[in-house]
């Protein structure tokens, strides 16, 4: 495991010595590699920290870094979310945060940062929503700078936000088909074939067994008479109600 990156930061002060700049630094930006000496230097501002493996979370501080050209932190084990103080980034031109396992949503306030040229956050587990298309972001059209994060949608990604909620939308029952609860017209014609299918067989019984048959009748006759009794007894107490 690697160093905390807010340890590592702290110590670029102790580390940073006039003494190379007679020499060639070697500096990532934009995607190329590029070199700088002597009064060059002087000009060019920002932060390589790539391929270090470090570790925790992006500190929120170098959103105060107001003046530098690039920052890069690509192909690190950083995590946690983006910070939104980046948009304080304003001289910006490159930005890279890919190769990470960042998580959480694109802050939407980087769209203000309108110096950016080069923007990656590839193969994080990013979500949500691309940033609107505005500004800078409006020029991003390769799906490079967002590739590599599964749970990210929008333009210039194929996944479409708006594809993926159609599901939880109701559907009506005739348009349900197999995902329905209840297949209507199955169950109709099952309860058709289900009572068929007793009513036969109750008429075969009776068909077959006198004793049965002879209880049947009974029953009949016992529900006749009940009801007939019923009614004769409402309609009595219907007319002295009248009275």
């Amino acid at each position: 495991m690697g160093p905390p990156l807010v340890d590592s930061v702290y110590s670029l002060e102790e580390d940073f010595l006039l003494d190379f700049i007679e020499e060639v630094i070697e500096f990532t930006t934009k995607n190329m590699y590029y070199g700088y000496k002597r009064k060059t230097l002087n000009y060019m501002s920002g932060i390589d920290l790539s391929i270090n493996n470090f570790v925790g979370a992006i500190p929120p501080e170098f959103g105060n870094l107001s003046e530098i050209v690039s920052l890069n932190l690509s192909h690190n084990n950083l995590t946690g979310s983006i910070p939104a103080t980046f948009s304080n980034l304003k001289q910006i031109e490159s930005l890279d945060l890919s190769y990470n396992n960042l998580n959480g949503a694109i802050p939407p306030q980087l769209t203000e940062i309108t110096t950016l040229e080069v923007f990656s956050v590839a193969h994080n587990n990013l979500s949500g929503k691309t940033p609107e298309r505005k500004y800078q972001f409006g020029t991003f059209d390769d799906e490079n700078c967002y590739e590599g994060n599964p749970l990210l949608c929008g333009p210039p990604l194929r996944n479409n936000c708006s594809e993926e909620a159609v599901p939880s939308q109701p559907v009506p029952n005739n348009e349900q088909g197999d995902d329905g609860f209840i297949d209507m017209d199955f169950f109709y014609i099952s309860f058709g074939v289900c009572y068929t299918i007793v009513v036969m067989t109750i008429a075969i019984v009776l068909y077959i067994n006198p004793y049965w048959r002879r209880r049947w009748l009974y029953f009949i006759e016992d529900c006749i008479d009940t009801c007939y009794y019923f009614v004769v007894a409402s309609f009595r107490k219907f007319s002295n109600f009248r009275r």
